[in-house]
């Protein structure tokens, strides 16, 4: 006997990708997220591209990744996608600690974030 499936944790028409990992602040990420939310996988792509911000590396990895899991693993068209959801939260922060004067330390926080992307496929209108 071996154990049943996981039920899937998104709708039919819909494919997951997520970055536990992705080093830099959640706010940074956020805000690089924010430019995708609602747009088609076409123009979040271009966008990520040109944008000058480090962090949008990162967040066009997993758009490609969840991209790539709509069209091979759940047979979706990959022209009538939109990215239906980004959302970032905290991941670990290492702690560090940075030599000062006098014979004094400061701590130095170096924080990780996660990156969750769900693509949807939309019914194009005519």
């Amino acid at each position: 006997m071996s154990k049943q499936a996981a039920p899937r944790r998104v709708a039919e028409n819909e494919a997951l990708a997520v970055a536990a990992m992705i080093r830099g602040s959640d706010r940074k990420l956020n805000l690089v997220a924010g430019l995708i939310r609602g747009k088609k996988v076409g123009q979040a792509l271009n966008i990520l591209s040109f944008s000058k911000r480090a962090m949008a590396v990162d967040v066009k990895k997993v758009l490609a990744s969840a991209i790539a899991n709509a069209e091979n693993n759940h047979n979706l068209d990959v022209d009538a996608l939109i990215v239906a959801e980004a959302s970032v939260g905290k991941s670990m922060s290492m702690k560090r600690f940075a030599t000062r004067a006098r014979g004094r330390s400061s701590r130095v926080v170096k924080p990780f974030s996660r990156l969750r992307v769900v693509v949807r496929q939309v019914e194009e209108e005519a």
